[in-house]
């Protein structure tokens, strides 16, 4: 057993704490890794805010993270200690039949046990003050040390920085892929991207690589137009400098709408607006963005009727160990960005102060 630090939400809406946590030896096909760097994402934060119906505490959150394997459990043959990896929120068995059809990466093999928040065999690693902590979707890296499935961990060049990689464990990816796996952007397409965030500017990465002529970023702070026009945006706009809806305001802009557009924030509302300033015959729109339990989403079925697509997406849709390693590669070789969504490195011990700055949008 492992002591180490971990950030514990012991109950929703309250701050994260730093606790001595215990971390148990890896079971049969389990993977225990020392976490050296982990971002913070909206999606921890909607967990610990506890409008999440999946959310159980008292858990480890986390789930950007890039580390080193320290042991391995029985019959794990794709890693081995001394490993760099990045844990992966959503795994690739190789065996069910989503990881078996092209057209998805959501590998379903443990999805039910991630969901409640505990190893495949229904059990937790981690126990603090003699509590049980639950693990959180199945990769807990706020934690100097967690466990993970073997299937939920992808192996990376050991030359690549922990601190900017572990970004590809979730919202870079997610965005990027967005755009040139879900959506599939052409060569000199319009895009509009609503939400200038980590994953709406990796969207903008991905329209710019994939050739688009004009990317449109959206969002009401003013203050995230600089960065969004280094990654690529031809132009940014805010909702709130015009009294007509967004979508009118884009289609006239864009003669009838744009060929693709992505609702990066989780809001059921901008995701109508993302459908409807789509252009009538083609336009397709992504929701990437995870919106509240039990809400919904609406539009007049005539958008639909006259040519435009909605979609979704989840992780990009990379499928995750094939695909990750791929996009570190990239990263090294330049051919993406990453350094460049890096605001802020703090020490573990001022997580809360993380999630401070990404909630006030710094």
């Amino acid at each position: 057993v492992i002591k180490c630090k971990a950030a514990v939400a012991w109950e929703a809406g309250k701050p994260l704490s730093i606790e001595d946590v215990e971390v148990a030896p890896p079971k049969a096909h389990e993977v225990r890794i020392k976490i050296v760097a982990t971002a913070v994402c909206h999606t921890d934060a909607y967990t610990l805010s506890g409008a999440d119906p999946e959310g159980c505490f008292p858990v480890i959150l986390g789930h950007e993270g890039a580390g080193i394997v320290e042991s391995v459990g029985e019959g794990v043959t794709k890693v081995k200690k001394g490993d760099t990896v990045i844990p992966l929120y959503i795994p690739q068995c190789g065996e069910c039949k989503f990881c078996k059809n092209p057209k998805t990466n959501l590998c379903q093999k443990i999805r039910i046990t991630q969901g409640k928040g505990v190893m495949p065999d229904g059990t937790s690693r981690f126990t603090c003050k003699g509590k049980q902590i639950y693990h959180f979707m199945g990769t807990s890296t706020f934690s100097e040390y967690t466990v993970v499935a073997d299937i939920s961990v992808a192996k990376i060049d050991a030359a690549a920085p922990l601190d900017k990689v572990c970004l590809l464990g979730c919202g870079i990816s997610t965005g990027y892929g967005a755009a040139v796996n879900t959506a599939k952007v052409e060569p000199g397409s319009t895009c509009a991207v609503f939400g200038l965030g980590g994953v709406g500017l990796a969207v903008i990465m991905g329209c710019k690589i994939a050739g688009a002529s004009r990317i449109i970023g959206i969002d009401i702070n003013k203050d995230k137009y600089a960065k969004a026009k280094e990654f690529g945006a031809t132009e940014c706009i805010s909702p709130q400098d015009s009294k007509k809806p967004i979508q009118e305001v884009l289609v006239e802009m864009t003669d009838g709408g744009v060929d693709y557009s992505f609702e990066c924030i989780g809001n059921v509302g901008v995701m109508r607006a993302a459908l409807e300033a789509c252009h009538k015959g083609w336009g397709v729109s992504v929701i990437v963005g995870v919106a509240a339990a039990g809400q919904e989403i609406s539009t007049r079925p005539f958008q639909l009727v006259t040519g435009r697509t909605w979609k979704g997406t989840a992780f990009g849709g990379w499928k995750s160990v094939d695909n990750v390693p791929k996009l570190v590669t990239e990263y090294m070789s330049k051919k993406i960005k990453v350094d460049e969504f890096v605001t802020h490195t703090l020490p573990f011990d001022k997580i809360n102060e993380a999630f401070e700055l990404m909630h006030s949008g710094k």
